[in-house]
């Protein structure tokens, strides 16, 4: 049953995916609903969970929003290091071509929170079916974000569409791999709330320094804003029916 449900899982990224690959000259709107989902699934789901596994507190705050903040860092620390933001708000609208190891990095992210997606359904699973189709619920609504994100933000650091594709196509078979991974072995639950932070932090700074400048450089609106909103509102929503 875990494997057929990360099955859906699989389907539902790849539509989300094949949604961003036909928007076409609505791009700014993709970008902005993009950056909405991403903070919906940082504070309505990544954070939550992280911080429901954390097993310490370091220096009075919990380990899982250490984490996050170093994720935060981390990925600003490789965007300075190899110069895209040189305060030209002009370079914003126009890929980032020669920067695309940023966007692999974003990619890779969302392909292993992907596997983890699976292999919380895979332990839910022997938790008992009622809690594995639970947690399925909440992997197959928000693994079409997963899929829509994984192709943007690819394309938008100066991947190419078949390289785009590509990771799309592991992103999607990734919560298959881990759901049989989560029917086999046991994952401490404190190793994942601490990567389930990192990642927040990860794409936390991505929405707001990378894809909301560039929602609003070329088509500042208040229709790519309020996209932005629905775009969190729909994650919380989704995180309210997946409780």
């Amino acid at each position: 049953m875990a494997i057929l449900l990360a099955l859906a899982s699989m389907c539902s990224t790849l539509v989300g995916g094949l949604v961003a690959v036909r928007i076409g000259d609505r791009r700014h709107l993709v970008l902005g609903v993009a950056a909405g989902v991403m903070l919906g699934v940082v504070f309505f789901d990544l954070l939550p969970e992280a911080l429901a596994e954390s097993a310490h507190i370091v220096l009075g705050v919990p380990d899982a929003l250490i984490a996050t903040v170093f994720g935060f860092l981390t990925i600003h620390v490789i965007e300075r290091a190899v110069a895209v933001h040189t305060g030209h708000e002009h370079e914003f609208g126009a890929h980032k071509h020669g920067f695309e190891s940023v966007g692999l990095l974003a990619a890779a992210g969302l392909i292993f929170h992907s596997m983890l997606d699976g292999l919380g359904i895979g332990l839910g699973f022997q938790a008992g079916a009622t809690v594995g189709i639970a947690i399925a619920i909440a992997v197959i609504s928000h693994d079409f974000a997963d899929g829509f994100n994984t192709f943007t933000i690819t394309t938008l650091y100066g991947s190419a569409r078949k390289r785009a594709l590509t990771l799309l196509a592991l992103d999607a078979v990734a919560p298959v791999f881990g759901a049989i991974i989560g029917t086999l072995i046991h994952v401490p639950a404190a190793a994942v709330g601490l990567y389930l932070g990192y990642f927040a932090g990860f794409l936390l700074y991505l929405a707001t320094a990378d894809i909301l400048p560039e929602a609003h450089a070329q088509h500042p609106s208040r229709l790519t804003l309020a996209c932005t909103v629905g775009g969190a509102a729909v994650m919380l929503a989704v995180s309210a029916l997946s409780q």
